[in-house]
Order: C-alpha cells, then structure tokens, then sequence
C-alpha cells in the first residue's frame, strides 16, 4: 500500500503544503535554493513547503535530498 499524504493550497499566500504526516511536528528544516522548505523530524522528511508556489515548474525532475 502506498504513503497517504495531504495537500494544501493557500491561494493568497501563494503557498503549497505538502504533508506526509499529521500532524507534522518537524524539529528541522532545511531551504533549499528555490524556495522549497524540506521539513523533518529527527531524519525523517514529514513535509514540505513551496514559497511562490505558482512561480515554479513541476514539470521537472528534481532529486530531494
């Protein structure tokens, strides 16, 4: 069975919210150069947050570390 995992769109703000866990409780995140915040607890990836999220493309591959 695969990972559920829950999305978030708030228009006004323009931000894109992706969870893997709820609630997320991360201890850590890390930015990364195009304004995606990975966020973790302990070594675990639990969400991730886009900034500017009408602004990117998807349509590329990326490898998140």
């Amino acid at each position: 069975m695969g990972q559920r995992f829950w999305v978030d769109y708030d228009r006004e703000a323009d931000v894109l919210y992706i969870s893997f866990q709820r609630p997320q409780k991360a201890t850590d995140s890390k930015m990364t150069d195009d304004g995606i915040l990975l966020r973790y607890r302990d070594n675990q990836l639990v969400g991730i947050t886009v900034l500017e999220a009408s602004t990117h493309s998807f349509n590329k591959r990326k490898e998140v570390v």
